[in-house]
């Protein structure tokens, strides 16, 4: 069955881009509603912004979606990694600014307030999205594939970084029975030292401290208390894959792979995936297919304990 909030939750903090304070109430809805953003501070135009993926706009960063009158919402991967994570299909998300709040910069934050609120099933089945025939999109960096699975979304990813902190790292996961709260939603976005004043200088990244992201200089990892993982890394990029994932507006059965991919590459993806016939259909899910997905059948005991 589709999955909605038991009550609102409010969520506060700064933007990690902006630096500004960002407020934002998830709100439960009705079956078949989907995600949508509001933009509360908006009175001279459209406020409502569909978490779909044909509304991104390119962004290097984060992930943007934009309506048809140019309202934004930006960095908006994290929390949509946690409704897909933890099995919510519809929800309107109010918003009082451009940005989502980044909070400690992982997941686990919204986890922990949607699952402490409660997830409330509805009387509507699930949809999903069924990979039939594999898509691909590459750059001169790397690439990202979706190819057929029958037991709900399996992922793998590989990144390479120059810092030895961060190295070479790989990981797959079945995300199912809890797998996104257990193993990835802790992890935090990161960056090198090097890359932080010249993100600054640009107007990026104000936001941003050693507590919310994790910051690594050579072999170093400067952030306090060090990392939550050793592949840390991969497990975030798993984690905004997911998010973006989300944005393709409902859970998908297949196999995702990406190979030092981001959110544009992902975002891609999706475009070429709707964009090639008979590469999907969608699925009413019957009982056993609905629990192979992501937030089948999550509890709050699982979630990461961090610091």
């Amino acid at each position: 069955m589709q999955s909605t909030l038991c009550s609102e939750i409010i969520f506060e903090g700064v933007g990690l881009h902006s630096g500004k304070p960002a407020r934002m109430i998830l709100r439960p809805a009705e079956a078949n509603f989907g995600v949508w953003f509001r933009r509360t501070d908006v009175d001279d135009a459209d406020q409502y912004i569909p978490a779909l993926w044909h509304r991104v706009e390119t962004s290097p960063l984060c992930t943007l979606i934009v309506n048809d009158s140019g309202i934004a919402v930006s960095t908006v991967e994290h929390i949509m990694a946690a409704l897909a994570g933890c099995g919510v299909h519809n929800a309107l998300i109010e918003i009082d600014g451009p940005e989502a709040p980044i909070l400690d910069g992982s997941s686990v934050p919204f986890v922990r307030g949607i699952l402490d609120a409660g997830v409330r099933k509805l009387a509507e089945p699930v949809k999903a999205i069924e990979i039939l025939k594999t898509v691909e999109v590459r750059s001169d960096s790397g690439w990202a594939r979706l190819s057929p699975n029958d037991r709900g979304l399996r992922m793998d990813f590989e990144i390479i970084f120059s810092d030895a902190a961060i190295g070479a790292q790989k990981k797959t996961l079945q995300l199912a029975n809890g797998a996104f709260v257990r193993e990835l939603s802790s992890s935090r976005t990161f960056c090198r030292a090097s890359d932080v004043d010249a993100m600054r200088a640009a107007g990026k990244a104000l936001g941003g401290t050693y507590e919310n992201a994790v910051v690594v200089d050579g072999d170093k990892v400067l952030s306090p208390g060090g990392l939550r993982h050793d592949d840390e890394a991969v497990r975030h990029k798993m984690l905004d894959a997911l998010g973006d994932l989300a944005l393709a507006g409902a859970p998908i059965v297949g196999h995702y792979e990406g190979h030092k991919a981001g959110h544009a590459m992902t975002n891609a993806l999706l475009h070429e995936l709707f964009a090639t016939p008979g590469s999907f259909r969608f699925v009413q899910c019957d009982a056993a297919q609905a629990d192979q997905l992501p937030g089948a059948g999550v509890e709050a005991h699982e979630i990461p304990a961090v610091a």
